[in-house]
């Protein structure tokens, strides 16, 4: 895509901008399960597991939701054209075990979109817990890290789910930021600035790249594209700030300039805004949704405690979502973009 300069540059998908104040109320964005609900999805589980013992084999049909499915429908519609997060409660973790919790997120997360992989080994069903990686190991990932705090950031996928099978001892409460809004902020007040994001910028691959590969990819910070109908001009935002400038440890990789350094720096300013941001904390049972193009997604550091058996564990789910159609995305976004060479294997984490 050809940069875009102060003169063309616009505000895009008002619609799906707000505040913390406009979001205050947590029911507004949380769906609590009924005893109904929890039923069908036991159901569900027991139907799934008649037809399969492989969970990632099981799809949408093999997972029957007569009355939830539409509920499903229109979270998904929401994280594409409203607020972009949404949180599923009581899932009955304690009950039912860690395995059958996490075939009644996978049947949750099939309603909603279609599974992409979510690193190199191709897992599907992902576990973000401490895996012992290092903050600064330039091969991590942020759900391999333990205990740190993650910056705002996307992941690389339209949609990630993350179900919490247990919180920890304290800490790692969720953050969310508007994307869009903080767009058509630097539009409205730094529209140079907000040019300079619309570059190609490096990202590190982690050491994930395809064999023989470069060491990094590039995509913009932001893209903007009319959809096929040509009825909607979406923005898409991809920004991971540690994995653009990890780049930079690669010779050939492009070099990072003034412009694109403070525009991120200003960017930064406005997503780490209390008044722009909502933090949840995710409990047993707690599904949260989040549209990666729309939203940045982090969390606060936390303590685990193994001894006692206390330790964060997520599940994590990346989906595409066919309330976007094919042509609603730019090519990069269709199906997993830069790092479709991963689309090669299909695993459980």
């Amino acid at each position: 895509m050809t940069s875009l300069t102060a003169d063309n540059v616009r505000p895009l998908e008002s619609h799906a901008m707000w505040t913390s104040a406009d979001v205050a109320d947590p029911s507004e964005w949380t769906h609590t399960l009924t005893e109904d609900q929890i039923a069908e999805l036991e159901n569900a589980v027991g139907v799934a597991r008649a037809a399969t013992d492989e969970i990632l084999d099981v799809t949408a049909d093999d997972f029957p939701l007569p009355t939830l499915s539409p509920v499903l429908a229109t979270i998904a519609a929401e994280l594409i054209d409203g607020r972009g997060f949404h949180r599923i409660s009581g899932i009955p973790v304690e009950r039912v075990g860690f395995d059958d919790a996490s075939w009644m997120y996978w049947g949750i997360g099939r309603h909603i979109g279609d599974p992409w992989p979510q690193n190199a080994k191709g897992h599907l069903l992902g576990d973000v817990k401490d895996q012992g990686k290092a903050y600064n190991d330039p091969t991590a990932r942020g759900n391999e890290i333990g205990g740190s705090a993650l910056t705002f950031h996307s992941d690389g996928s339209d949609l990630v789910g993350l179900m919490c099978l247990d919180p920890g001892v304290s800490g790692g409460e969720s953050l969310v930021s508007n994307a869009v809004a903080a767009h058509n902020n630097l539009v409205d007040t730094e529209p140079e600035l907000a040019g300079a994001l619309y570059d190609g910028l490096p990202y590190d691959f982690r050491g994930e790249q395809k064999e023989g590969g470069t060491p990094f990819y590039k995509v913009p910070v932001f893209s903007r594209h009319t959809s096929e109908a040509g009825d909607k001009e979406r923005l898409f935002v991809r920004y991971i700030r540690p994995y653009i400038e990890a780049s930079q440890r690669h010779a050939d990789a492009p070099r990072l300039s003034d412009a694109h350094l403070t525009a991120m720096d200003a960017y930064d300013a406005f997503v780490t805004d209390p008044d722009n941001q909502v933090e949840m904390k995710l409990e047993t049972g707690d599904i949260q949704f989040v549209n990666n193009y729309h939203v940045l997604h982090g969390r606060r550091e936390y303590v685990d405690d193994p001894a006692a058996g206390k330790v964060r564990w997520l599940k994590r789910l990346w989906l595409s979502t066919k309330v976007l159609g094919p042509g609603d995305r730019p090519e990069r976004y269709q199906a997993v973009g830069q790092m479709n060479h991963w689309g090669d294997k299909r695993t459980k984490a």
